[in-house]
């Protein structure tokens, strides 16, 4: 399979498959990276995709950089990343990976694209704040106060985050979507998923015994099972 690597102004770029006029984007989740996409490109490259993966700040090619892997900076270099595409491809398609998806959502919510394939995608990020604080056992006031906590599970609690989040909720997303959710996953519950289905009219696929990260073998068999369905 065909691949070029390049830049997107700052952004490192990745182009898999040989031209062709429908391209996939694929973005990346939390400890992701552009090369993901290789494998994704495995299931579509065949069936007349190109697929095109970029790195986000703090990860990847970008790993070190000052920028921070939050909204207000990841949201406007989807959208740059999405004005390069349009006049290099005229069916544009989507697939995001958990944090990933939620960036995508809050960047082309507006947008026109063909399809969207998301795999365990974070669905209300002002739930999944609130809970980790109650799990860290901080209030709001005092992280409003301090500005960032470490939590211990590896997390950094940030009151701009969360003030960030509830100032841009996820209104409108008419894209035609598909879901892969994990019956495991502990950072969407299983009713946000189902709900955000119906009010979007998305399919949603469940695997019982996957987790968030999709990564042993049988869940990796469900997964491009799943994508090849679905692309």
């Amino acid at each position: 399979m065909t691949e070029e690597q390049f830049f997107i102004g700052r952004i490192p770029a990745v182009l898999y498959g040989k031209p062709a006029k429908r391209v996939y984007l694929f973005v990346h989740g939390q400890c992701g990276c552009k090369e993901e996409g290789a494998a994704f490109a495995e299931v579509v490259c065949p069936k007349g995709f190109q697929v095109l993966a970029v790195d986000l700040p703090e990860h990847g090619a970008r790993k070190g950089e000052a920028d921070r892997f939050n909204p207000w900076t990841a949201v406007p270099e989807l959208r740059a990343v999405l004005e390069f595409m349009k006049p290099r491809w005229s069916e544009i398609s989507l697939r995001a990976n958990s944090i990933g998806a939620h960036f995508s959502m809050l960047a082309f919510a507006e947008e026109p694209l063909c399809r969207a394939l998301f795999v365990s995608p974070i669905l209300d990020m002002e739930r999944l704040i609130v809970g980790m604080m109650r799990s860290a056992g901080v209030t709001e006031q005092e992280l409003e106060a301090q500005g960032e906590i470490a939590a211990g599970f590896g997390q950094t609690l940030s009151w701009r985050y969360l003030c960030w989040e509830r100032q841009h909720p996820i209104r409108a997303w008419p894209c035609p979507t598909a879901i892969l959710y994990a019956g495991r996953d502990n950072m969407t519950g299983r009713g946000t998923a189902e709900r955000f289905a119906a009010d979007r009219g998305a399919s949603l696929t469940v695997m019982e015994t996957g987790e968030h990260w999709f990564h042993t073998s049988e869940q990796l068999t469900v997964l491009r099972e799943w994508e090849n369905a679905e692309a």
